[in-house]
């Protein structure tokens, strides 16, 4: 028994120890080794503090002088004014509605148009020259230039009817090296920001305010303090615990630069092949005849289609360098793709380059790019206009926010809970293929997998504003004298035409 026993206890399956491939093992260490190929790489994280406060500046400063010199980087900057911003900014709709649940029109309306009117170059700014649209501008190109904006919000009887203006500010004139520790109440400076003990800003620090003093200089002896309730400060995080922006050119940098020197060595090496220059070359024991010619240059002007004879003994050694040839076009091609890819935009935009594409490739791309954009416009929504929006609303309602034709009558302060419902229209785009994308639009309508405001939305349309101009439309043909069926037909459901596809595929006129 004991032996069988021992037997059957031997006979147990016992656990497999599993071993990784020794291929696989080598390749992961290998990522961390340390050798001449990977000797230029860190092999001990650097706090996102430390990294900002050495590398911030040098970056902000090569950013600054690539906008201000090189053609990629400035239209990279115009790229994200564009398809941020836009040529109309990003608009108001009020959303505020009535204890039934339908939309306050009236209110909405009086809304929108006292933040409009606000926003005029005269009002919003402090300075009377940017309108809102055009700060909106500065803060991206401030953002990726300088890897964040400041914006200042002042208070101001004297300022407007509402007493509250926009400041634009020079990142730059925060100290990004100032930091002390261990302050009153736990509170710290980190990068020119004061923080409580929670890592909330209190405070921002700057060199100067007055625009009557020269850029980075101190105004006194001690920095100017500005609450940070009073400041818009936007970038974009990339690192935890990071408390000040990075270019969005940050990994772009060098690779723009390098190519513009590259570019710029090929432009003299091609103007010296143009010239077709050479050397005089005497053969032994051959030379000048007039001795005091010897140390005199030798040169010769060349005509087209005529010859020199040269002395003898003396023979000519052309110059003709090749370069640029066939390899200029394809290292810029590649330089190109690798700055399109770090700056998140497509290579055939941002180069300017549609050669050999189709157009499932250029729709992919477009389509992929359009979803960056709309990123960035959801942080600038986020970071500025939020935060802008509930500082205005209660001046203006205090100012008084007039309703149209209800004969001087304002919204009433005390509903203010009621009128901050709203949301933010940024730019959209046309569509790829406009007949395509259009059918594909009325059918997921007819499908109910889309409603008409949301398509109406996303080519950048405000629904409430489209269906008012219907109805006016409609109204002003019936006022002219068209009949009201023709009036139908013509403003009716596209769908219902004949030659339109039904959700089936089928035609809707095979249906009568």
């Amino acid at each position: 028994m004991f032996n069988l026993f021992k037997r059957a206890e031997s006979t147990q399956a016992k656990p497999r120890r599993r071993f990784m491939p020794r291929g696989l093992v080598r390749s992961l260490l290998g990522q961390a080794r340390a050798d001449r190929l990977s000797g230029d790489l860190p092999t001990v994280p650097v706090p996102a503090d430390d990294f900002i406060a050495k590398n911030q500046k040098p970056l902000v400063a090569r950013s600054r002088q690539l906008v201000l010199s090189n053609d990629y980087a400035r239209g990279f900057l115009r790229m994200c004014r564009q398809n941020i911003v836009g040529h109309q900014g990003i608009a108001l709709q009020g959303q505020a509605r009535d204890p039934d649940g339908t939309l306050d029109e009236r209110a909405n309306d009086a809304i929108e148009a006292d933040f409009k009117a606000w926003g005029d170059s005269r009002i919003c700014d402090v300075t009377g020259k940017r309108s809102l649209r055009q700060i909106l501008n500065r803060a991206v190109d401030d953002a990726a230039t300088n890897g964040e904006f400041m914006l200042r919000m002042v208070y101001g009887a004297d300022l407007n009817r509402w007493g509250f203006a926009l400041q634009v500010l020079d990142p730059q004139r925060c100290p990004v090296d100032f930091s002390q520790d261990r302050l009153p109440g736990g509170h710290f400076i980190r990068q020119g920001i004061e923080y409580n003990r929670w890592g909330r800003p209190a405070q921002y620090l700057f060199n100067t305010l007055d625009p009557g003093e020269a850029d980075y200089t101190y105004g006194g002896r001690h920095y100017i303090k500005v609450p940070a309730e009073e400041v818009l400060h936007g970038y974009l995080e990339d690192l935890v615990g990071q408390r000040r922006g990075l270019p969005w050119m940050v990994t772009a940098v060098l690779r723009m630069h390098n190519l513009a020197g590259f570019e710029q060595s090929a432009l003299v090496n091609a103007r010296v092949s143009a010239a077709k220059g050479g050397f005089f070359e005497w053969e032994e024991g051959s030379g000048p005849v007039d001795e005091e010619d010897d140390d005199e240059p030798l040169y010769m002007d060349a005509e087209p289609g005529s010859y020199q004879q040269l002395p003898p003994g003396l023979h000519f050694k052309g110059w003709d360098p090749q370069f640029p040839s066939g390899e200029l076009a394809p290292f810029s091609k590649q330089m190109l793709r690798g700055i399109a890819t770090g700056l998140g935009v497509s290579y055939n935009s941002f180069a300017n380059d549609l050669e050999g594409v189709n157009f499932s490739s250029i729709r992919q791309g477009v389509l992929t790019e359009r979803e960056h954009w709309k990123d960035l416009q959801e942080w600038l929504i986020e970071s500025l206009l939020e935060p802008l929006f509930q500082a205005w609303l209660p001046r203006a309602l205090l100012k008084g926010i007039a309703v149209a034709g209800a004969n001087g009558a304002t919204l009433r302060p005390e509903r203010i809970e009621k009128y901050r419902e709203h949301a933010w229209q940024p730019r959209r785009w046309d569509w790829v293929d406009p007949d395509k994308d259009s059918k594909t639009a009325a059918r997921d309508i007819a499908n109910k997998i889309k409603s008409p405001s949301q398509v109406i939305r996303e080519r950048g349309g405000d629904p409430r504003a489209v269906w008012r101009q219907w109805a006016s439309d409609r109204l002003a043909m019936i006022e002219a004298g068209i009949p009201e069926a023709i009036v139908d037909a013509t403003l009716g459901d596209p769908t219902m035409n004949s030659g339109a596809t039904s959700p089936q595929g089928e035609s809707a006129g095979d249906d009568q």
